[in-house]
């Protein structure tokens, strides 16, 4: 859209077909804009610029492109009069219809929470920024879920938004462009609406990484006449070899955005010319016989790679996109990517599920389209149950907002994932119980276990028990057995349908094992129970019971009452002594003192600590429970130390004990290497270490968060032969 060029009515009637039929939805768009022409008379943007011809009508016009009806477009036109005019939804709804108004009250109700968000964000602190923020979005997103066009209009609002951010102050665009890139990018994606998610990304980009976003626009201008003439030459060479088979087809060269070459360069470590050297063609033709003709073609022209084929037309996406994807080698040795579709096909991948809409009058739905929007539905209708705004927005980023996978039940039926998920997840994707019986699965016919991450194309059979239900082990985050929210949710609840004695006493185990394994037991419950905000034991245990509350949560509260105790402390009246770093530890008054751990406790990073003199040896950094701190009666040589604030590991010991077999050490190493820590020492005692074939192993390791120990910690003891596995602190 022409920043030149001042927007009318007569812009947003282009698009509007010209026959009889269309005559109702003509005069009804002409009656929004004039009633919304009067009510914001004076309105004026940031820019000066009259407020309708610079917001409503642009919102409208973006509507009208995609190919909405004449209700979602008036709906686009008004939206913004309840909030900013004496116009009220019973009016609108005498004169426009219950549609208009629905549709209006639907995108007002998202304007006003996301005007509080603005409005706190420079009152609150981060944290409660983050968490409110986490709340607005919630609420907008079930707002969204009650009609489907709500969260189109919501996504032109905020593309012609980011198209006019330069009046707002650095921080408020980047929080904005943010927030775009991180929510409203994906979801554009995920309703196919591709013609936006573009727009989207790379307006964002231009905002939060000015600096590379203008290097790529650079790159692009310089090498655009080099990669022009390649494409051309590959097009002429097609419309030769489909002219010979009688196929008429469209094709052009598909150009690469912004911001899928800045993600390529991020995800690959590679240069901008190593991105962009990858060329891409598409081709519309009339029929599916002959999208499949035409793939025969290509690949008869040029070699194919393996492993980037892709049949979308066999196997649409949940967002309706269907289309064959190939990626072949050139006569010029360089990757060519070539995409081939109908018009039909075409016009869903630009629109989406607004293409349901274009050319449709009323905006009557279907049972076909209601089936393909479902997975918004299903969301929304378990996740209204969520009471924690960051778990429901984290699940919205990984159920929906992530990359995803395709895989299928044994007769043959899609199941969409996010990538990372499991058989539990996919047990959970097709009906709760199965989810709840899941006891193993078969992927591609071979058993394998329920922490397997599937991939593209996997085949997944469900083996399950006739009774029981879920393992709380599922629900660690340590262990990786599920990825979605969906599973998560669905869990919980069967948990919380159990007896709450039952429940408290699991949880009771839970909190007491994780205590003892991080070697903390001196908390006690009741330190935990404050950590989570509970007056009772009892509800704390019954939350860890039923798996609201798991052990990396635990371990994670741990680290953090250590910290605010250090901030706690009361201080003495007279200005402290100046403080030194020594190897990242902060010693009070003193200078030129070496410091280490000690062996007897093995402090940990997060730990309340306190330092000793030694004679001849600087100062000893100890556990401020130490049982040699608590016996020592020569009081006069502890002085106060805390952490320096540098990332840093620190040495721990922890130990296990299991029935020895064959390849159990190489099994604990393998979990210790994924976790990326380095085990510098390794232990048996010979004495000690073993009775009934029973083995006891010290291994140290250099640990930077005490969550990060619960979770090798968790992960070791889940191995078969393992009876225990904990820190050492004697």
């Amino acid at each position: 859209m022409s920043k030149q060029h001042l927007l009318d009515i007569s812009d947003i009637l282009e698009h509007i077909p010209t026959d009889e039929r269309a005559d109702g939805a003509r005069a009804l768009i002409k009656r929004a804009y004039a009633v919304a022409e009067r009510a914001h008379a004076g309105q004026t943007r940031e820019s000066g610029e009259p407020y309708i011809i610079q917001h409503p009508l642009a919102v409208a016009l973006l509507l009208a492109d995609i190919g909405m009806e004449a209700d979602t477009i008036a709906a686009g036109l008004l939206h913004d009069v309840v909030e900013d005019t004496d116009i009220d939804l019973e009016r609108l709804g005498q004169e426009f219809g219950p549609h208009v108004a629905s549709l209006v009250d639907g995108v007002t109700k998202l304007e006003q929470i996301e005007q509080e968000q603005i409005d706190r964000f420079s009152q609150e602190s981060e944290r409660l920024r983050d968490e409110q923020e986490a709340e607005s979005l919630r609420k907008m997103f079930i707002a969204m879920a009650e009609d489907i066009r709500v969260v189109i209009i919501k996504l032109a609002d905020r593309l012609h938004n980011m198209h006019t951010l330069d009046p707002l102050s650095p921080e408020r665009r980047k929080t904005f462009a943010h927030e775009t890139l991180e929510i409203f990018a994906p979801l554009a994606n995920r309703l196919g609406v591709w013609q936006w998610k573009w727009q989207l990304e790379d307006l964002s980009l231009h905002y939060l990484d000015p600096a590379s976003y203008a290097e790529i626009v650079s790159f692009v201008q310089e090498r655009r006449p080099e990669r022009e003439a390649s494409v051309q030459r590959h097009v002429e060479t097609l419309k030769r070899e489909l002219a010979k088979e009688g196929i008429e087809a469209e094709i052009t060269g598909r150009p690469k955005h912004i911001y899928s070459i800045y993600r390529k360069m991020r995800r690959k470590g590679v240069p901008f010319r190593q991105v962009y050297d990858v060329r891409g063609i598409r081709m519309i033709a009339q029929t599916v016989p002959d999208c499949y003709r035409i793939l025969g073609i290509t690949h008869g022209l040029w070699k194919p790679i393996p492993g980037e084929f892709d049949d979308y037309i066999a196997t649409p996406k949940d967002n309706m996109y269907q289309s064959l994807h190939t990626a072949v080698i050139s006569e010029d040795g360089k990757t060519l990517e070539v995409q081939i579709r109908t018009w039909e096909m075409h016009r869903t991948a630009e629109y989406g599920i607004a293409a349901h809409w274009r050319y449709k009058e009323g905006g009557k739905r279907d049972q076909a389209f209601e089936a393909k929007i479902a997975w918004l539905r299903s969301f929304m209708e378990w996740r209204k149950e969520a009471t924690d705004a960051n778990e429901f927005v984290n699940a919205m980023k990984t159920d929906i907002f992530q990359d995803r996978v395709y895989t299928f039940t044994p007769k043959g039926k899609l199941i969409d994932l996010p990538v990372g998920a499991t058989p539990i997840d996919f047990a959970y994707q097709i009906h709760t119980e199965i989810g709840h019986r899941c006891r193993g699965a078969r992927v591609n016919g071979k058993l394998t276990s329920l922490d397997h991450q599937l991939k593209n194309g996997d085949q997944v059979e469900i083996l399950t028990t006739r009774r029981g239900g879920p393992s709380r082990d599922w629900l660690n985050p340590a262990l990786g057995y599920i990825k979605t929210g969906r599973a998560r949710s669905k869990i919980r609840q069967w948990f919380r349908r159990q007896d709450r004695e039952q429940n408290i006493a699991r949880g009771w185990e839970i909190v007491e094992r994780e205590l003892k394994r991080l070697g903390m037991e001196h908390l006690g419950h009741e330190a935990i129970a404050r950590l989570f905000n509970y007056e009772k034991l009892d509800d704390l245990h019954a939350a860890v019971g039923f798996g609201d509350i798991h052990s990396q949560q635990i371990a994670s509260k741990i680290a953090e009452i250590r910290q605010r105790q250090k901030e706690e402390q009361t201080q003495p009246q007279a200005p402290p002594p100046p403080t030194l770093t020594i190897e990242g530890i902060q010693v009070q008054g003193t200078g030129g003192l070496l410091t280490r751990l000690a062996r007897c406790c093995h402090p940990l990073l997060g730990d309340d600590i306190i330092g000793y003199v030694t004679r001849g040896r600087g100062v000893t950094i100890h556990h401020r429970d130490c049982p040699n701190i608590l016996r020592l009666r020569d009081t006069e040589r502890l002085i106060e130390v805390s952490w320096g604030t540098l990332p840093q590991t620190v040495p721990v010991t922890i130990r296990i004990t299991a029935y020895d077999r064959t390849g159990l050490l190489h099994e604990i190493s393998g979990i210790i290497s994924a976790e990326k820590i380095n085990m510098p020492a390794v232990n048996t005692p010979p004495d000690r270490g073993r009775r009934k074939n029973i083995i006891t192993l010290y291994i140290t390791l250099e640990i930077s968060h005490i969550a990060q120990l619960s979770r090798v910690l968790t992960k070791i003891e889940r191995l078969p032969n393992v009876i225990e596995a904990r820190r050492h602190t004697e």
